[in-house]
């Protein structure tokens, strides 16, 4: 299925137990389809969210709202139902909005083109945390939800792990030679992947991540603009050239180009709540919703066992609490201003 945005697209996501896919536009625009097999999907929102482009959105308290983020520095919430805005934070960031991802059911974090990173939580209807460990922008972050890591990738070359039990930044990696643009956890929580501008896949080994452990450079030279973790084994790459691939990790290699959405960038992907569908976002102005159960036939059985598959890295969980430094020539922007949680304290008031 495709269906024609009109403009840009910036992000996507799905409801968590329905069948609506949201798409954020480069007009500040929100849109919401309701989909289905063998059908047409049918608009049910166009919201005008933002006064600038609409970067970034997730769904929100069991899909009752969608919160959306923009370069205007407001995030907004806004009802599904009525597709009225609930509340807005005018001044969320200090700059950009850029990413926002799901965390627990009642948080999220934001990231904006600064390199801040955010944690919002929806009970105490407040900015409970305010990150300020990147010196560009945040281009993508994960949750690691069994030890309350946030990781967090950014246009500085760099990956950090924010502890939110401590409220700490606990790493942060040595700076690479390339923009980190896309991150997943794999291997049952022993793998970090990261998609960069070159192509290449840094894997990190999660409690050494000052270096990558090892590098997938097949994909290059095509930007890894996405990742969506399939298993523990596999990840779907959405790269520049508009390529969709099923890749392998350890052993590392390209299983087999999946789709192509268009030749232009794939900007994002993610699953539709039950899995059969893959949805993807390109500068082609259009969202594809992708039956995956067609685009893996042939793949499934591919893989070889990975219960003896290894690499040189220890399984321990060495902590690694320094911070690590910029290289020289690297210039750090200012300290933070201050997080002004004040002005956030009502943003989820009612969302309940």
């Amino acid at each position: 299925m495709e269906i024609d945005l009109g403009k840009l697209p910036f992000d996507l996501d799905f409801h968590p137990s329905d069948n609506l896919v949201a798409a954020g536009l480069i007009t500040g625009q929100l849109l919401l389809y309701r989909y289905a097999a063998e059908s047409t999907p049918q608009r049910l929102l166009e919201v005008n969210a933002h006064t600038e482009s609409c970067r970034a959105l997730r769904f929100v308290n069991e899909g009752r709202a969608v919160v959306t983020g923009s370069p205007d520095c407001s995030i907004l919430a806004t009802d599904i139902e009525t597709g009225t805005a609930v509340v807005r934070l005018e001044n969320s960031h200090e700059a950009a909005v850029n990413r926002i991802v799901n965390l627990t059911e009642s948080t999220i974090a934001s990231g904006d083109d600064e390199g801040c990173i955010k944690v919002w939580d929806t009970r105490q209807r407040s900015c409970c945390n305010s990150f300020n460990v990147h010196e560009e922008y945040i281009s993508d972050m994960t949750f690691a939800s069994d030890s309350m890591k946030l990781i967090g990738t950014s246009g500085d070359g760099t990956l950090s792990v924010c502890n939110l039990r401590s409220n700490k930044v606990q790493t942060r990696s040595e700076f690479s030679e390339d923009e980190l643009l896309s991150v997943v956890i794999m291997k049952n929580g022993r793998k970090v992947i990261c998609g960069t501008q070159t192509g290449t896949l840094l894997l990190y080994s999660w409690g050494f991540f000052k270096d990558c452990s090892d590098r997938f450079v097949d994909l290059s030279p095509n930007s890894v603009d996405a990742l969506l973790k399939l298993d523990e084994d596999r990840v779907i790459t959405g790269s520049e050239n508009g390529i969709i691939s099923l890749v392998g990790i350890l052993p590392n290699r390209i299983i087999q180009p999946i789709a192509e959405h268009s030749e232009y960038p794939v900007e994002r992907l993610a699953f539709s709540h039950d899995r059969k569908f893959l949805g993807s976002i390109s500068h082609d102005q259009t969202l594809k919703l992708w039956d995956l159960e067609d685009l893996l036939q042939g793949s499934g059985n591919t893989m070889p066992n990975h219960s003896a598959v290894s690499d040189s890295d220890s399984d321990g969980m060495d902590v690694d609490d320094s911070i690590a430094k910029p290289s020289k020539g690297t210039k750090r922007k200012n300290a933070s201003k201050g997080q002004n949680i004040s002005s956030s304290n009502n943003f989820f008031a009612d969302l309940d």
